[in-house]
């Protein structure tokens, strides 16, 4: 590599790690005070540069509300990917999944993500690098598609009802639940002291058995 070619990618790995530093200072914003009342401003005082230089980066408040749910979506694709890579039939994998959702119930990215689908459900166009998420949750399906595959295959899981689309209901309504719950000790009104944790277990529980194979 010529002195031209070094100096051209620290000059890029520079752009890329303060671009991560403003998603990160983005996503601190976003988590502490809500989408809507976060300003540019806001994030630039947190990233610590000008707003002009922000600006540079994010020309749009939107592309970085897209940028902070890519980033906090990808350690889910990455569960995924790992999870349907492995040996061990469907159900072992299933169970893994649901492990790996409930060990990330409690953190604050589930707030963001709860905020960011309502922003993107209630904007009147089309979230401006929507793309870019979305082909991420592509990829997830895919890789959840495999683990499915594969349950059809190695016999783990029951084969009298519609596989994929009962799976895939399960883990929807199981990472929805465990969202909310991150929101709230308990949604049940009644029984305000119950913990999330145990309420996930059960859960868990209830899915794995109705879909192994008996």
């Amino acid at each position: 590599m010529d002195a031209k070619e070094r100096y051209e990618k620290e000059r890029q790995d520079g752009k890329q790690q303060r671009q991560l530093s403003i998603v990160e200072a983005a996503e601190r914003e976003f988590i502490n005070r809500g989408i809507e009342k976060t300003s540019m401003q806001h994030i630039a005082d947190a990233a610590n540069i000008g707003i002009a230089t922000l600006f540079r980066y994010f020309p749009k408040k939107e592309k970085l509300i897209v940028a902070v749910a890519t980033k906090l979506l990808q350690p889910i694709h990455d569960a995924f990917m790992t999870t349907a890579a492995l040996p061990g039939s469907c159900l072992d994998k299933l169970e893994r999944l649901f492990d790996f959702l409930i060990q990330e119930h409690d953190r604050a990215s589930a707030k963001y993500m709860i905020d960011f689908d309502s922003y993107a459900a209630h904007s009147l166009e089309p979230v401006e690098d929507m793309e870019t998420f979305v082909a991420l949750h592509r990829r997830i399906s895919q890789h959840f598609a495999a683990i499915v595959q594969s349950g059809m295959e190695d016999g783990s899981i029951r084969q009298d009802l519609q596989v994929k689309e009962t799976l895939t209901t399960i883990m929807n309504a199981f990472g929805q639940f465990s969202r909310q719950l991150s929101l709230q000790n308990n949604i049940l009104l009644f029984e305000s002291d119950l913990e999330s944790r145990p309420q996930l277990l059960i859960l868990k529980g209830m899915f794995l058995d109705y879909v192994k194979s008996k």
